[in-house]
């Protein structure tokens, strides 16, 4: 049996500049670690219109209210200061 497509949501303040470095990061990381994912960039005021289907939220961004998914916090991709953390963090929350 497959595995449900997993569904993350990748936001930043617009929706357009680092969601879109961000994004890639993660569907190259999914990519290469066989995870059944898809990428949904978008702004963090569209979160709530997505989270009832979706798996965890990828953010650059400060959040305004919590979320019924995993959060992970991408600044790391951004500053390039120990991604590795994020990757895992990314990958563990699809488990």
């Amino acid at each position: 049996m497959m595995d449900r497509q997993k569904i993350v949501l990748v936001a930043c303040g617009t929706g357009i500049a680092t969601s879109t470095v961000v994004g890639q990061k993660v569907e190259t990381l999914l990519a290469a670690n066989h995870v059944n994912a898809k990428v949904i960039q978008c702004k963090i005021t569209e979160v709530g219109s997505y989270e009832e289907q979706a798996d965890l939220l990828v953010t650059t961004t400060i959040l305004s209210r919590a979320y019924k998914i995993p959060v992970v916090k991408a600044v790391n991709y951004l500053t390039n200061i120990n991604p590795g953390k994020i990757d895992q963090e990314i990958l563990d929350a699809l488990k």
